[in-house]
């Protein structure tokens, strides 16, 4: 599908701005970029986190996740990293990986 020159510009808006959200908490994030047809997350450095982006109002959330899903390569825990205009970051994973990441934390207390 193709996406008009705004679209882009808005979505690497939204890639710097998640890029930074990550840096103000410590991590070294870059955005991805893509080469050849390879698949690479939109923003990379949360070891072990495939990073979907998305900065739009009206976000079609399942199908966000099922791409994070299916980019993500073995081992890396898919995540949809998504706001809209003056609101916060939110990120939505899977159950599943919720409760993994939940046990771990819990286990550090």
């Amino acid at each position: 599908m193709m996406m008009g020159k705004a679209q882009r510009d808005k979505g690497a808006r939204g890639e710097r701005l998640w890029r930074d959200e990550c840096r103000k908490h410590g991590y070294n994030a870059q955005r991805g970029s893509q080469s050849n047809g390879a698949v690479i997350a939109d923003v990379i450095g949360l070891p072990h986190i495939h990073q979907e982006v998305k900065f739009v109002e009206r976000l079609n959330l399942r199908s966000a996740m099922e791409q994070s899903e299916r980019d993500a390569k073995d081992g890396e825990i898919p995540i949809v990293a998504h706001k809209c205009n003056r609101k916060p970051w939110l990120v939505t994973m899977n159950s599943e990986d919720f409760f993994k990441l939940y046990a771990a934390w819990e286990g550090q207390q």
